[in-house]
């Protein structure tokens, strides 16, 4: 969002005006915020929609049905539904192509081609479900590169009763090099801390990535250990990255979602995006 187009945005927008100011003293400015203060579907300008069966083996299928703003909150939706897989093939070995059905359903929404960042402290608050099975994130992704060369950031990850906070890039073996911090949600306080809305932030800066909740760190990795280990020396951290917010479930790390009641939901009260005057 331009400047221009923020500053309409704070003109309507009590809270977006309080944030502005949150860390003048840190030298950082509000350069772009969604507070999905209206009703209906995401801001268009702001969001994109993945759609299918995308990564991981996970169960749902992406919609843009499942994704909604309401009470001020964007609210992401897993469902427990059963249709038709439009792209079946039968005797397909494809995994997004040899399930005859669909059986949940959820949403991914991303700013790529429409929101990208090169730096800065950026700001979710949010509330997540901890249900077997369910697998938020709030991640972004480089622009250039296929991954894991354009360079990933889990700012917030969750699934199988651990929160993580990762970062990867490519690896000697041409797969990805996970700089990682993991912790298990009961350390946390269990389903009385998923009750509670929460802060995730990162702090990128052309020296390190930075990675909190609730003010406490996480995970800090410095970029001169994230330059691609294949010899090109790209660092996909020194590039515009997009931010992904979604809801999956089951697949490859997110657990078994049989035995857990739906729907489950995750709800986003603001993202933020501040720079570096």
């Amino acid at each position: 969002m331009a400047i221009a187009g923020l500053a309409a945005l704070m003109a309507g927008c009590g809270n977006t005006q309080k944030a502005a100011g949150k860390y003048a003293g840190d030298g950082y400015q509000l350069v772009w915020a969604d507070e999905f203060n209206q009703n209906g579907l995401p801001d268009s300008t702001n969001w994109g929609y993945e759609k299918g069966f995308v990564r991981n083996e996970e169960w749902q299928w992406y919609q843009l049905e499942n994704a909604v703003c309401k009470n001020g909150q964007l609210v992401i939706e897993a469902r427990r539904e059963q249709k038709p897989n439009p792209r079946y093939t039968e005797g397909s070995k494809d995994w997004r192509r040899n399930r005859p059905t669909i059986d949940y359903t959820a949403a991914c929404l991303l700013t790529r081609g429409k929101q990208s960042w090169l730096y800065g402290r950026f700001e979710m608050r949010g509330r997540i479900s901890i249900q077997s099975g369910i697998w938020p994130a709030w991640w972004t992704l480089g622009n250039e590169k296929p991954w894991p060369g354009n360079g990933e950031i889990d700012i917030m990850e969750y699934y199988r009763s651990k929160l993580l906070a990762n970062i990867a890039c490519l690896g000697p073996d041409r797969k990805a090099e996970w700089f990682s911090n993991t912790f298990a949600i009961d350390s946390l306080g269990g389903e009385k801390w998923a009750s509670q809305f929460h802060v995730w932030r990162m702090d990128w800066t052309e020296d390190h990535i930075a990675l909190y909740l609730d003010d406490v760190l996480l995970n800090k990795v410095t970029l001169d250990k994230l330059n691609n280990k294949d010899g090109s020396g790209f660092n996909g951290f020194r590039q515009p990255h997009y931010m992904l917010l979604n809801m999956a479930i089951g697949g490859q790390n997110g657990g078994d979602p049989s035995k857990t009641a739906f729907p489950q939901q995750f709800e986003v009260d603001y993202v933020r995006v501040y720079q570096k005057k």
